[in-house]
């Protein structure tokens, strides 16, 4: 049985004033250089779209793809990459974009996956952060948004398929 979107636990309104702020900061740290943003997939989609058309440099954009909750609303604790990177990062200042920063396993997996591969710099940008479920200490540098431990939904986030596409992010009931 599909679960049900609860209450908004942030607008619309609210995203799109915290996403221009996150593009404005990141504009600003990463003045006359190019980043790389490394989206996240699949949840981190609808708030890269976004964050991109907030930053007012040269960027280029790539993707993995990584699991850790299959259809289920905890983390398995395992992390699984699916699908890597298309381009070399030796180099090249690099800013993973998350959806969401719970347990840390995700981030901090792909912090030192990506190390491994030199880039010139590594940051971390998530539009959510959970630090209520943190298992693993990891490093945030671009927050959005810190939430209470609770399922989430809408704007790029899902259960099992569904609700990515509503525009608020909500609880799931």
């Amino acid at each position: 049985m599909q679960r049900r979107p609860g209450r908004v636990l942030v607008s619309r309104d609210e995203l799109a004033r915290r996403v221009a702020q996150l593009g404005s900061v990141i504009t600003r740290d990463y003045a006359g250089r190019s980043p790389l943003l490394v989206g996240v997939l699949k949840g981190a989609v609808v708030f890269l779209g976004d964050l991109v058309r907030r930053i007012d440099l040269p960027l280029t954009i790539d993707f993995m793809a990584v699991s850790s909750y299959g259809a289920g609303t905890r983390s398995s604790g395992a992390v699984r990459l699916s699908a890597d990177l298309a381009v070399s990062i030796e180099g090249r200042d690099v800013i993973l974009v998350e959806d969401i920063v719970d347990s840390g396993r995700t981030l901090a997996y792909l912090r030192r996956n990506l190390a491994t591969r030199r880039p010139r710099t590594l940051a971390a940008c998530a539009l959510l952060d959970k630090r209520e479920r943190r298992e693993v200490e990891v490093t945030v540098d671009y927050v959005g948004f810190v939430v209470p431990d609770r399922f989430v939904v809408g704007y790029g986030f899902d259960h099992a398929g569904h609700h990515r596409g509503l525009a608020d992010i909500r609880s799931l009931d």
